[in-house]
């Protein structure tokens, strides 16, 4: 995916079946943020790109407890998949005990919900889907990638 794509989504499952092509283009190292209003649909679309990810789970948000880990494909490998849901999150501080860092910077899938708490936090290089509501089962979802400058880390990063 390159720029920006934008789809009209008329219900769950055509979100999780988005979702679910998302998850089968994505490969370790992604990082991939969520925004929406509650009830928009991140979660949905998050358990379609598990699906494409070839995680046979149950995915639910991890609200209470920020992060949880699956393990699925991606580029024909076995890849950790970390699924975030940053609504709790009292400040970024909070985000780097946990270790976001290497989490993001690693070899893993990230899938961030409500990365709007922790933008700066952030890796420059990541995909972006934005969710918005559109009436009762209708959403506009846009799907983009970023490549700001990258900052220069001593490690390579």
């Amino acid at each position: 995916m390159s720029g920006s794509e934008e789809h009209l989504s008329s219900s769950p499952e055509e979100t999780r079946a988005l979702g679910e092509a998302l998850g089968r283009q994505l490969r370790p190292g992604e990082v991939v943020a969520f925004s929406g209003d509650l009830g928009a649909g991140k979660t949905c679309m998050i358990q379609g790109v598990c699906a494409g990810l070839g995680i046979a789970d149950q995915v639910n948000s991890p609200t209470f407890i920020l992060i949880n880990e699956y393990t699925g494909r991606a580029g024909g490998q076995a890849v950790a998949v970390y699924h975030f849901d940053l609504y709790r999150l009292r400040s970024e501080k909070e985000l780097e005990a946990l270790g976001a860092e290497e989490y993001f910077y690693g070899q893993g899938v990230c899938l961030i919900e409500w990365p709007e708490r922790a933008r700066a936090a952030l890796p420059p290089r990541r995909r972006e889907v934005v969710l918005e509501y559109r009436g009762p089962q209708t959403r506009r979802i846009v799907l983009s990638s970023l490549s700001l400058p990258t900052p220069h880390f001593p490690d390579g990063r």
